[in-house]
């Protein structure tokens, strides 16, 4: 079963492991020991991090009649960060500053949390009209601009 992120282009050693997750998943309802081993070897503490947001239920997909998809993920701080997975995209300061500007880290852990929630099949879903999900893409851009 290959495990496919639209729009997302991640080594091919991370998009094989996560369709290796996805099948164990899909085959015994659990990860291999193994699987948590290469995650934590290639993400390091994220990975935990990770881990522990899609335990907590953390992660919402937002999707819209359009076919417009975001997610939202309720960060160990409180606050909330949007995640686009269509375009690896992540609105947390540790994905500005680690992947994007010093690319010294692959995902920022809210990322990898989306990734591993739809391996694992434990994302919540929101349904919400094309308009609301713009009202709610919206505040988040006016939230951001405040900070500036």
């Amino acid at each position: 079963m290959a495990f496919a992120l639209p729009g997302v282009t991640l080594p091919a050693v991370v998009e094989e492991l996560l369709s290796e997750m996805a099948a164990a998943v899909q085959e015994n309802a659990r990860i291999p020991d193994e699987h948590l081993s290469s995650l934590k070897f290639i993400f390091g503490s994220s990975a935990i991090q990770a881990l522990d947001l899609v335990d907590r239920q953390s992660i919402t997909l937002i999707s819209s009649p359009s076919g417009r998809r975001v997610y939202q993920v309720l960060g160990s701080s409180g606050k909330t960060y949007t995640c686009l997975a269509s375009c690896h995209y992540c609105s947390c300061p540790a994905f500005a500053f680690s992947v994007l500007r010093k690319s010294d880290s692959l995902l920022c852990k809210h990322l990898l949390a989306v990734y591993l929630s739809q391996v694992m099949r434990t994302c919540r879903q929101l349904k919400v009209s094309d308009k609301q999900l713009t009202d709610i893409l919206l505040v988040k851009k006016k939230q951001e601009a405040q900070k500036v």
